[in-house]
């Protein structure tokens, strides 16, 4: 399979220029060994015991007989490389020295953070502009710049295409597969989550069944911000004993720990008066397939306006939440290329909601809402222009995200961006 491109390829590029170690860090299968071999010198796979064995035994040893960049695949397998890299990095390592991956946070954390010495980059699944299936002539760089120019182009992709995107998946082995072999190979996946990878790191799950009703309850939740006490009772209904709050929050975090649970925060800002703002996150998982395919969906469903039962709290569509999942994860993508940060807006009365903040440093921001039709109206844009009067000069630019065809600017000023244009 030909490698594609990566946004996260300049990013790594360009950091290994200047600092000796960096960490790619997101979930198994994502594409960051794939992404860090063709940089590397020599690849440890720590994943291979014989491999890990020797790694173990006298990592200083493999690096002095090494030049080049030196690659340790699957790092949390042995934490104390941490703490091997952070001193090879204070001791004048040169810059692009050393690549670590990792598919999880280990149990056992580092002693030493890393002192600024290892820097972290995620690596996400693909984003749309990354599949290729249009060409990006929108790039959310220049938005951030805030130069509200005229916009115009035209998409092919349809919202069957959208779909067929969600259900691909944006992990690159699964990309290829179709029908059942895809179908499969989620099943797979989750099923090492919730067989392997809970136990690996510490949790032991005494009834599978019961984290996978979880798993399927949250990703019924997706795009919403629903209670955690919800998600439960929608996992387990009619049961009288419920697992106790505690084991729901563990299940939580070792999916935060494997980057499988993926939520956008509440957008608190410091530097405006915007007040009554709600901290609880927007609920995604890591690629909007596994939501699909946890809910047991096809593309038919999804068109037919049909999703998961679990939960009545949604406005809108499964297939809407999906889409908005899709572009959440590509802006994300894109937001991380421009050292911006990715939120979402809504105040506590929910009066007021939008999906998308990405924030500078400078905590200027670009607004964004993601409606699944492509015909945008005034009601679409009531949030928006609602923000636009709280923050003036620090909205830099807000767009409506659509599964429509046509790229333009309305009168008021708001943008109207099909997903399949919008680039970093």
């Amino acid at each position: 399979m030909d490698y594609l491109p990566r946004v996260v390829d300049g990013e790594l590029d360009e950091l290994m220029s200047s600092l000796p170690a960096i960490v790619l860090e997101g979930p198994r299968a994502v594409g960051k060994t794939e992404t860090a071999r063709r940089r590397a010198s020599e690849v440890f796979e720590l994943d291979d015991p014989a491999q890990l064995e020797v790694v173990a035994a006298d990592p200083g040893s493999l690096v002095g007989a090494v030049s080049g960049t030196v690659l340790f695949d699957e790092w949390q397998r042995h934490p104390p490389l941490w703490d091997f890299v952070r001193r090879q990095a204070e001791q004048g390592a040169p810059a692009g020295r050393f690549l670590l991956t990792g598919s999880a946070i280990p149990t056992t954390q580092p002693v030493h953070p890393g002192s600024g010495r290892l820097v972290e980059l995620r690596v996400r699944p693909m984003s749309l502009a990354e599949r290729q299936i249009d060409s990006p002539v929108i790039g959310l760089a220049e938005m951030l710049s805030g130069d509200g120019r005229a916009l115009t182009g035209t998409s092919a992709v349809t919202l069957p295409g959208y779909v067929d995107e969600i259900l691909a998946s944006g992990f690159p082995g699964i990309r290829p597969l179709t029908g059942r072999a895809r179908r499969a190979q989620l099943d797979s996946y989750l099923s090492r989550v919730v067989d392997r990878d809970f136990p690996e790191l510490g949790l032991t799950i005494r009834r599978p069944a019961t984290l996978r009703a979880w798993l399927a309850a949250y990703a019924a939740a997706t795009s919403t911000t629903t209670t955690y006490n919800k998600l439960l009772g929608a996992a387990t209904p009619g049961e009288t004993e419920k697992p106790a709050k505690t084991t729901t929050i563990a299940y939580r975090d070792v999916l935060e720990r494997l980057y499988l649970v993926d939520p956008v925060p509440g957008w608190l800002p410091t530097r405006n008066r915007l007040s009554r703002l709600t901290q609880a996150p927007k609920h995604h998982l890591a690629d909007p397939a596994l939501a699909a395919h946890l809910a047991g969906i096809d593309a038919g469903a999804l068109l037919r306006g049909e999703g998961p039962q679990q939960l009545t709290v949604r406005d809108g569509s499964f297939l809407g939440a999906l889409f908005e999942s899709l572009v959440t994860l590509s802006v994300r993508v894109y937001a991380q290329a421009s050292e911006a940060t990715v939120h979402h807006l809504r105040t506590r009365d929910g009066d007021h909601e939008v999906d998308l903040i990405v924030a500078r440093r400078d905590e200027r921001v670009v607004a964004l809402e993601v409606k699944l039709h492509g015909a945008v109206d005034d009601t679409d844009v009531r949030h928006l222009l609602w923000l636009r009067e709280q923050l003036g000069d620090d909205l830099l630019d807000a767009a409506v995200i659509t599964a429509g065809d046509r790229a333009y600017r309305r009168m008021d000023g708001i943008a109207v961006i099909p997903a399949a244009l919008l680039g970093p």
